[in-house]
């Protein structure tokens, strides 16, 4: 396994670089898509998500590299991003052509779920902007090696968007691995993004291309068995089992195959009900497994951006300097908060990240 390189900051304009769809989220709150009169905007994106976490929670300098249609629906996303902190730098802005024949923005409609009823995302981002983005259309030499980057983010998500995006993906993972810049991949397999376009042998196929250029790689239980085809032992046909025994067996197998590999990590998840989980984190560095400890019966507030906590809490680590058990369960911690709060992305602070590091109570702060 391959030993991880950062580089320092002072060297870098950037301690990380996003590249990924920035959509606008449109909440109902407490009722449901179909039948609410209200919706609260936010903006979102898994790739984007890890660059404003980074920024927002633990201070580090982000940009994101998008492209949004210049009508009033993208300045509201650049308003939204601006209030996040993540820098702008890297926008494209796309002509719009009054109607959306062309190039639109991206929607995403997701309500929470609770007790039984599972949470449902409903996207809405044919033809967007970021979506016709191709290869040579972005200077990566501009951004990693004249600016300076000391991370690169992207994933699945944002090859999935169209036949060209995971060409976009390996031309930027090209440019940043010449440059010594880390390379991290949310695998973040969505069958609705997949299903129109070949599916899972699809997502495979195109992950798998993509796979020996990743330094850190990222996922949940799915995401692995879906978008990479390895099997996890002794996990149920509904994805629901945390068991950290068959991740290890399962990530023993990825490290072989993709031995240029830094470190592997995922969450562990187990839905007793859409309100309330089991959360743990399992990282896989210097040949040594990293777990974080299980928070069991975790009250679940809206659990979508959890993941991305997670990997902007695993990737502070890396960056700060510290060592991987400590950034796991930064990661862990930072997502498990996440998701005690409403929209895609952080609200938690750092000093609370720590404190819920060190204690799972939630005593009051006076």
């Amino acid at each position: 396994m391959a030993k991880l390189n950062i580089k320092p900051k002072r060297e870098c304009m950037w301690d990380l670089v996003s590249l990924g769809e920035v959509m606008l989220r449109l909440d109902p709150g407490d009722e449901r898509i179909s039948t609410t009169r209200h919706f609260r905007a936010w903006e979102g994106g898994g790739e984007y998500n890890v660059a404003r976490g980074l920024k927002r929670c633990f201070g580090m300098d982000t940009a994101i590299v998008t492209a949004l249609a210049d009508n009033p629906v993208g300045r509201l996303v650049e308003g939204l991003m601006l209030q996040g902190g993540v820098n702008q730098k890297y926008v494209r802005w796309a002509p719009y052509d009054g109607v959306g024949r062309t190039v639109r923005n991206g929607l995403n409609f997701t309500e929470r779920g609770f007790g039984i009823r599972a949470a449902v995302g409903c996207s809405d981002r044919g033809h967007t902007a970021i979506s016709q983005l191709k290869p040579g259309e972005i200077d990566w030499e501009q951004i990693f090696s004249t600016d300076g980057a000391r991370w690169f983010h992207t994933g699945g998500i944002f090859s999935a968007l169209s036949e060209t995006t995971p060409l976009v993906a390996q031309e930027a993972m090209e440019a940043a691995k010449r440059a010594g810049t880390v390379i991290s991949y949310d695998l973040n397999y969505r069958a609705s993004l997949w299903k129109s376009i070949g599916g899972k042998a699809k997502a495979q196929e195109v992950n798998r291309r993509l796979a020996p250029l990743v330094d850190v790689m990222l996922g949940n239980e799915e995401d692995f068995t879906a978008a990479l085809g390895f099997e996890v032992a002794g996990l149920d046909e509904h994805h629901s089992k945390l068991d950290s025994a068959g991740f290890k067996q399962m990530i023993e197998t990825v490290v072989k195959q993709y031995p240029t590999m830094s470190v592997i990590a995922t969450t562990l998840r187990n839905a007793r009900t859409a309100t309330l989980n089991d959360w743990g984190a399992l990282c896989y560095c210097d040949g040594s497994f990293h777990e974080a400890p299980v928070r069991e019966n975790l009250e679940i507030y809206d659990r979508v951006g959890g993941g991305d906590s997670f990997a902007s809490g695993l990737i502070y680590g890396f960056l700060s300097g510290n060592d991987p058990q400590w950034s796991v369960e930064c990661g862990a911690a930072h997502g498990a908060l996440a998701m005690t709060t409403p929209g895609d992305t952080t609200m938690a602070t750092q000093a609370e990240v720590l404190q819920a590091m060190k204690s799972r109570t939630a005593r009051i702060e006076r």
